[in-house]
């Protein structure tokens, strides 16, 4: 629907007036003129009596404008039989009842000390911008009365455009205000009087407010990434949460990961590994997986799903039970990104608009060209450009623009330099541990803020406020210098360092790193086996790889191996595997024997074509004395899909599941006959596409979940090429 009209509006003012979360620029004079604009002695406050005015008007055209205040709306969702409106966020009383007739119902029940946090999620319950105490705590906060300004909040402009624009931005902060100490002080308050702690996801673009400021009520922020979806990804809830974190001096940065608006059944652990390390090296250092359903029934696989929404990660997703060495990684690298604190050079001040939220790279390349380097520039004006307006489909069935903002085309886009970015809250309020200031010269500024960014210039801070041409910052050397492609993070304590360090591209990179901290020990941490060896300046990161270097006494004495001189590859029995593999297929029963290795998307069998879950590989090898390993030895599989089980001879070898996709084998040969046992799993991929064809490999498949890849292919399956052993030479 498309309303015209001849009468006068503020440019945007839904969001203007805190209604929606929307960023407009201030209507101007040239826009509205001040004979336009409605001035107050013009406006008449008139009361009704059963719907119509109490008392006559003076004569002349008038606009008869009704104002009051409702409810938003908008419901508590997915509360199940709880279902209802959503309570009053300004109002403390109703914030406490909401939560004593929730979480305090489930404190009651026998053993609930077993919860240890509560959590608000994500904001998707709208904005609001009134309540009954709303106009009494503007004049608090503001120092004038609101009431003669009313009709701004539906657009009228009064007095000018300049002063319509400063009422707005008064509600604005004003909706703010509020929401943090009504609603977030009291939940935190709460929270901790059950004795748990509170960690809150982000408030934008939802809710109008500054999105980070919330962050300091919270025992652990956190925000959400998204997979394969870049309509619904919001790189700034990350940054939003990341920057919160470090403004606030919260060590833990939680993450919903993974979500997902539709899911098409071909997700391993190596196709989401690079996702979750481009947030390691944001910030993030604790995931929570999007989404563990309920599948009520035994006899459905894969079930019951968030109709296809979120990474399917549950008792009946096929690599469920081979899912424990993608935790240990996640667990392992956690670990180390919680030691110590963050190391950042740069803060960039946001300004003080309401709404606001932390800066994406793409806001800051015309503020510190330099930097980010000539190809960077020249790509993202060609980018904002947008011409011919190219389109792109991702997920299935969504099409959107190509130009859209996607973070894994900004790894380390500073070379070597890391930012957060910084509220006006924290700027005035917090300890400034950063090296250099950037005040982009669009946002708005205060005289406070202008005072407070002049005395750290005294003390000694960098601050930039037009645009910056260096490739460095005077004399603060980057701190790493990596190849494209590598992304970072760096966290420090008293006596060490530590770089994580994630290979972002699909190619084996091996490069010798300049750190900006320097130590005598060092050594280089694998969180896949969970390995250190001696670092001697040199790092090797197989296609989405990554690695920790650990500078300092601290990782040197715990224990480590020496640095490996490399590796050689060679085929047992010289090449040629003598037996024929037996194949079987665990969910189907299906037993095949075959000389060759092949791929099941392309037997004429449909039982195997459209299989998917489990195959058992089993074959011997014969090796003589001399060909059994007499160092390291692991067992390398150049190509399987999707992930591989190995025993040799009974030993469990551990699980292959991203690249190098190799396990170590060591003391696990042996003269004469070795029995070899692969267990292969891909997704659920073909077997759906199957059971939508009435093709289904075996009985029991079934999901609500309805999104599929495009077309009507297969994917590849199953052991593809001859295992290789790799020894230590």
């Amino acid at each position: 629907e498309i309303r015209l009209s001849d009468q006068q509006r503020i440019d945007q003012w839904e969001g203007k007036s805190g209604l929606v979360w929307r960023i407009a620029p201030e209507t101007t004079a040239e826009e509205i003129t001040d004979e336009e604009c409605v001035k107050l002695k013009d406006i008449l406050r008139v009361e009704l009596k059963n719907g119509r005015l109490a008392e006559p008007l003076p004569e002349g055209t008038w606009l008869v404008v009704r104002i009051g205040h409702t409810s938003t709306g908008h419901t508590n969702a997915t509360a199940g039989g709880g279902k209802g409106l959503e309570c009053d966020k300004f109002s403390e009383a109703a914030v406490r009842k909401q939560i004593s007739h929730w979480f305090g119902e489930f404190m009651k029940r026998p053993h609930h000390e077993v919860v240890k946090y509560m959590h608000v999620d994500s904001w998707e319950c709208g904005s609001q911008n009134w309540s009954d105490d709303f106009a009494e705590e503007f004049q608090k906060r503001r120092g004038y009365d609101l009431m003669p300004w009313l009709p701004v909040m539906v657009g009228i402009p009064v007095e000018s455009a300049a002063k319509s624009e400063a009422v707005l931005r008064d509600v604005r902060q004003t909706i703010n205000d509020l929401l943090l100490e009504r609603f977030f002080k009291t939940v935190k308050a709460c929270a901790h009087e059950y004795g748990v702690q509170l960690s809150c996801e982000s408030v934008a673009p939802t809710m109008v407010s500054q999105g980070m400021e919330h962050y300091k009520y919270a025992d652990i922020p956190m925000g959400e990434f998204w997979l394969n979806s870049p309509t619904h990804d919001k790189p700034n809830d990350m940054l939003d949460a990341i920057s919160g974190a470090h403004v606030y001096g919260k060590n833990i940065v939680q993450a919903e990961g993974f979500t997902e608006v539709r899911g098409v059944w071909d997700e391993t652990p190596a196709s989401i590994k690079a996702l979750l390390d481009r947030n390691f090296a944001l910030g993030m250092n604790r995931l929570f997986f999007h989404v563990n359903t309920h599948n009520p029934w035994l006899d459905r696989k894969p079930g019951m799903t968030l109709d296809g929404i979120g990474l399917f990660f549950q008792r009946d997703q096929t690599w469920f039970a081979e899912a424990k060495p993608f935790v240990d990684y996640i667990t392992r690298c956690q670990t180390l990104l919680q030691m110590g604190k963050p190391v950042v050079d740069i803060a960039v001040y946001t300004g003080e608009e309401v709404p606001s939220r932390a800066f994406t790279p793409d806001r800051l390349v015309t503020m510190l060209p330099g930097l980010f380097g000539p190809e960077r520039v020249v790509s993202e004006q060609k980018r904002l450009a947008n011409h011919g307006v190219p389109m792109t489909e991702s997920p299935v069935g969504v099409r959107h623009s190509a130009g859209i903002l996607d973070l894994k085309d900004w790894v380390n886009p500073l070379h070597g330099y890391q930012y957060d970015s910084m509220n006006k809250d924290a700027l005035l309020h917090q300890p400034f541990n950063y090296k250099v200031l950037v005040v982009p010269s669009w946002v708005l500024v205060s005289a406070e803020a202008k005072e407070r960014i002049a005395q750290l210039r005294k003390q000694g801070v960098t601050v930039l406020d037009t645009p910056y041409e260096g490739s460095t910052i005077g004399q603060l050397a980057p701190d790493a210098v990596l190849p494209e492609g590598i992304a970072y993070a760096h966290r420090a304590g008293d006596d060490f360092d530590i770089y994580f360090l994630s290979n972002q591209t699909n190619v084996e990179q091996t490069f010798s790193p300049v750190f900006r901290q320097q130590h005598a020990n060092a050594v280089i941490y694998n969180p896949l086996t969970d390995e250190r060896l001696r670092y001697d300046g040199t790092v090797s990161l197989p296609p989405y790889g990554s690695a920790f270097v650990c500078l300092g006494q601290t990782f040197y004495s715990r224990g480590w191996s020496k640095k490996l001189q490399g590796v050689e590859e060679r085929a047992p029995g010289g090449g040629v595997n003598a037996q024929p593999w037996g194949i079987s297929f665990v969910e189907s029963g299906l037993v095949l024997e075959s000389r060759q290795l092949f791929d099941w998307s392309q037997h004429e069998d449909d039982r195997i074509r459209y299989f998917s879950g489990h195959a058992r590989y089993t074959t011997t090898w014969e090796l003589k004395k001399n060909q059994v390993p007499q160092g390291r030895a692991w067992l390398s599989l150049p190509n399987v899909k999707d992930i591989a089980h190995v025993w040799i001879n009974g030993k469990d070898c551990g699980i292959a599941w991203t690249a190098p996709y190799e396990v170590e084998i060591t003391g696990a040969l042996q003269k004469g006959k070795n029995k070899i046992e692969i267990e292969v799993v891909n997704t659920w991929h073909n077997a759906l596409r199957g059971m939508d064809q009435g093709k289904a490999p075996y009985e029991g498949i079934w999901t609500n979940a309805k999104y599929r890849t495009k077309g009507d292919g297969l994917l590849p399956a199953g052991l593809l090429a001859e295992p290789v052993i790799k020894t230590e030479k």
